[in-house]
């Protein structure tokens, strides 16, 4: 190489390097990278992406039906949400990705508003990849929207709260039974009492008594910021909003509630079930198909 294309090659990395110090969103950084004469931009850029390890981040706001599917996150054997999406990204943006959930859903259970982020080393357009997986993917899940976000960001750990609702028909309709369920005794449901049982939720606890028994998660606190029940011409609707959830912990928290207020228990019914932090003491959970995971807030 002459002395010529060597001071020709260092002029080029400097302007390159100058472009990268202002940050790929700088107008400095889009002029920069615009002139004719940086004819090897391209192959810089590619080699500095890969230096410094440049990784762009994508988030997902899903929505499924949770039916025919074995919950959100991955199984060797099953048919989960997470493995579905992961493999049409993963086709249409010919890279393989890490999909990550704001948290599990289980089998069964449906989401208006799951989260999800992935990383990938290029510049995805957003509108194209949104509609490309959407028309891969299987009627009962969908993309509701997609948005590029800060390169730290994790769909899971920085949640700060997540929102469940829970829908019990009132009566047998046949395009509801998927997505609702049919409690025995709906007659008995007095919204009053729903309402004056579940206060006794809200605040910081320990929700033992409302998880399943084998699980691996150690710490059972979780802080419950908003919880109620009102109720529509079909249904009657449960909302809770808590900073994290158990597995289980919804659907258990509503069949003891809804077994509470037809046995007519006094409020302190449900403090004794938190106090024991034994699952015996609490009621039957409700089935799945009438739990969606609502919102995720971050």
């Amino acid at each position: 190489m002459s002395n010529r294309e060597i001071r020709h090659y260092n002029f080029n990395l400097s302007i390159i390097l100058i472009a990268f110090r202002f940050g790929k969103k700088h107008k400095i950084y889009k002029l920069i990278l615009s002139f004719e004469v940086i004819n090897i931009k391209t192959n810089f850029l590619y080699f500095f992406s890969k230096y410094y390890n440049t990784m762009y981040n994508y988030k997902l706001t899903i929505q499924y039906d949770g039916t025919n599917y074995s919950g959100w996150q991955s199984q060797p054997n099953g048919n989960t949400i997470q493995d579905e999406l992961t493999k049409v990204i993963s086709t249409i943006t010919q890279s393989e990705i890490n999909l990550i959930g704001s948290g599990r859903t289980d089998a069964g259970v449906h989401a208006w508003g799951q989260v999800a982020n992935f990383k990938i080393n290029k510049s995805l357009n957003l509108f194209r990849v949104r509609h490309a997986i959407n028309s891969m993917l299987p009627e009962a899940i969908a993309i509701k929207k997609m948005e590029e976000v800060p390169e730290n960001f994790h769909s899971r750990f920085d949640a700060e709260k997540r929102s469940y609702f829970y829908l019990i028909g009132k009566n047998k309709n046949p395009f509801y039974s998927n997505y609702s369920y049919r409690f025995f005794d709906v007659k008995k449901i007095d919204i009053k009492r729903l309402n004056s049982v579940s206060k006794v939720f809200l605040g910081e606890h320990n929700f033992t008594s409302f998880c399943k028994k084998k699980t691996d998660t150690e710490n059972k606190v979780c802080i419950v910021n908003e919880i109620h029940w009102r109720e529509t011409n079909n249904f009657f609707i449960f909302k809770i909003e808590a900073n994290r959830f158990l597995h289980g912990m919804v659907r258990t928290i509503v069949g003891t509630v809804l077994s509470a207020t037809v046995k007519n228990k006094s409020d302190k019914y449900i403090d004794e079930i938190l106090k024991a932090e034994n699952r015996q003491t609490a009621g039957e959970a409700v089935p799945a198909k009438g739990l969606f995971l609502h919102k995720v807030k971050y």
